[in-house]
């Protein structure tokens, strides 16, 4: 799935979890290592989130580790520069939408390689685990039951 854009080639994957849903550009770097995303020109290796830069999005250690396992374990750390619209859930559900949407778009770059690391690792299968709704009458929750007077 290689898109071409104005001189460009990415590829894409979409990543879900819970409410979340993230698009996942993975940038070739030209002959001069910059790419120009969204207006902003980026050198080989850099991360946008959102149009922000990763590192303010996510502050803690344990985020940025989650985020980068799937470009880690693949070793495709510096290889791109990645794009990421992210949108609904919290900040786990995000965060795991868009290491799903990573692992992805990296089986779509290297097929024989990458993907069965990453089916192994379990980063290709989508948690499918959602927020049950609230039911009507059950007094504001999706299970609890409302208590019947005794007398």
């Amino acid at each position: 799935m290689v898109k071409k854009t104005i001189n460009l080639q990415y590829y894409e994957a979409v990543g879900r979890r819970k409410g979340s849903v993230a698009r996942v550009r993975l940038y070739i770097a030209d002959k001069n290592k910059n790419i120009t995303v969204n207006g902003k020109k980026l050198s080989q290796g850099e991360i946008i989130v959102n149009n922000k830069l990763f590192n303010e999005v996510f502050k803690r250690e344990v985020e940025r580790q989650k985020f980068l396992f799937p470009l880690n374990i693949t070793d495709n750390r510096d290889r791109f520069t990645i794009s990421v619209l992210v949108k609904g859930g919290g900040k786990t559900g995000q965060l795991d939408a868009i290491r799903h949407g990573l692992a992805r778009a990296l089986s779509l770059v290297d097929e024989d390689a990458c993907k069965p690391t990453l089916r192994h690792e379990g980063l290709l299968t989508r948690d499918a685990r959602v927020r049950e709704r609230r039911k009507v009458g059950m007094g504001g929750k999706a299970r609890r039951k409302k208590q019947s007077p005794k007398r």
